[in-house]
């Protein structure tokens, strides 16, 4: 994989550039996405977002999000812009295989690839050009890098802002995560200055759900929470039943494992949630313990050190055994 500036002389001719992201996408692989779009749209090159799967509705305001391609709902569409495109910019992931069932059709394409990702242990050989930084505190902050450092810097308009900044907001937890560098603050001063209206960000994000998904938090920590204090963690599990019996869509469980580390004393936090296919896991924690290395070795995942993901193809009750028993290994670790 070649550095990220040795691609940038392709920008300065109009190429069709497919752009794409992990599966059910958050705020920072969408705002990533959008960004970038605006971006190369304003440079006159033909550009399509193919997002893997579906997206949580609280991210629908977004501008551009219309034009976004649900590669499951529209395949037979996604893979003919993709067997056109010339460049296809990968954000957000570190390898294929979180792309679900994009993976193999990203893998084939001879398409320029470029990858531009802040997670840990990239598959390099598979991108032709790219920038993988686990010092950035977002994909966005990625992109805003890649605009000034290209030197399009005047191309920043209000819609690019507003992608960029629902990215870095998102994944730095509001500015309180200790990715929140000095360029973090530098970067939202010069989106502001372009015309961003944070507050109406923060409104569509955080101020935007229905009833159901306040009383389903309820719910789920007062009776799905379970403190393990010997080992400083905090688990939480959600059945398939409780996601039905409050009509839980994408996105609504976004954000609850960040309860458990405001408990006291709590250094590792772990949700695991019951989907049709698999057992999904979120991971967060403070100070030093690395869920990215826990999530690797133990449940087919990672991520950053203080937050990552992970897998199981067991009953929700068995991956919630195989957890526990997993947690003494790092009894240490936690003290």
């Amino acid at each position: 994989m070649q550095k990220i500036e040795f691609f940038y002389p392709l920008l300065a001719q109009p190429q069709k550039v497919v752009i794409t992201m992990h599966q059910k996408p958050d705020g920072d692989a969408m705002g990533s996405a959008l960004g970038l779009y605006f971006f190369l749209k304003a440079l006159n090159h033909e550009v399509t977002v193919i997002s893997p799967t579906n997206w949580a509705d609280f991210l629908n305001w977004m501008p551009g999000i219309d034009q976004v391609v649900n590669f499951e709902k529209h395949s037979e569409k996604a893979l003919q812009i993709l067997g056109e495109a010339q460049i296809i910019c990968c954000l957000d992931f570190n390898i294929f295989h979180r792309t679900k069932n994009l993976a193999n059709h990203l893998a084939e394409s001879k398409a320029i690839k470029v990858l531009i990702d802040h997670h840990q242990q990239p598959d390099e050989p598979s991108f032709d050009f790219g920038k993988s930084d686990t010092g950035k505190s977002s994909t966005c902050e990625m992109i805003y890098d890649l605009i000034i450092e290209s030197g399009y810097e005047s191309h920043i308009n209000t819609e690019i802002a507003a992608c960029l900044y629902t990215g870095v907001m998102t994944d730095t937890g509001s500015f309180r995560f200790p990715s929140t560098t000095a360029s973090v603050h530098r970067m939202v001063a010069r989106l502001k200055e372009s015309g961003l209206k944070h507050d109406q960000i923060h409104h569509h994000i955080f101020d935007n759900f229905l009833e159901n998904r306040l009383r389903f938090v309820g719910y789920a920590l007062a009776n799905r929470l379970e403190v393990l204090y010997p080992f400083n963690t905090a688990l939480m599990y959600i059945t398939k039943q409780d996601l039905q019996k409050f009509n839980i869509k994408t996105g609504d469980t976004e954000g609850l494992v960040n309860y458990l580390l405001s408990i006291q004393g709590i250094k590792f936090g772990a949700i695991v949630i019951d989907r049709d296919e698999e057992r999904k896991w979120s991971f967060r924690s403070k100070g030093s313990f690395d869920v990215n290395q826990f999530a690797r070795l133990n449940f087919e995942g990672g991520g950053h050190v203080n937050a990552a993901g992970g897998r199981s193809s067991h009953s929700i009750e068995q991956t919630v055994k195989d957890f526990k028993e997993v947690l003494i290994k790092y009894s240490n670790q936690l003290q």
